[in-house]
């Protein structure tokens, strides 16, 4: 099994910067592609930004030239920065990997998710 913990996410005022992290642990062989997701109320989960092992990085529109992630293939972390806040920005944010691990004495490929950090940001 593979847990990840976010932390990071808060209150800001619009303009403002935060950093989220994600921290993967287990007993992991490896970590193909880790990303942010975000939910707003009411709508939708989607992707935020994604990075593969290799440093490949991949954004939606609306975040882009704003927040950058970065990972550490070491460590097992993902951070998101995210610079020039606005209220659309609220949400709650969601780490997800998809990892390699040993389960249950099986080698499985899986998706794994983080139980969410709240990112609220007022005007």
């Amino acid at each position: 099994q593979v847990q990840l913990v976010e932390s990071g996410g808060g209150l800001m005022q619009a303009g403002g910067s935060l950093r989220l992290s994600c921290a993967a642990s287990g007993r992991i062989v490896s970590i193909n592609t880790m990303g942010w997701y975000r939910q707003a109320p009411g709508k939708q989960r989607e992707l935020v930004a994604s990075i593969t092992s290799g440093g490949s990085t991949n954004y939606d529109s609306s975040v882009e030239g704003r927040f950058t992630i970065s990972r550490d293939n070491v460590k097992n972390t993902v951070h998101l920065q995210m610079n020039s806040l606005s209220p659309e920005d609220t949400a709650v944010y969601y780490c997800n990997a998809d990892a390699t691990a040993w389960v249950v004495g099986l080698l499985k490929k899986s998706a794994y998710w983080g139980q969410g950090t709240q990112v609220i940001v007022s005007s």
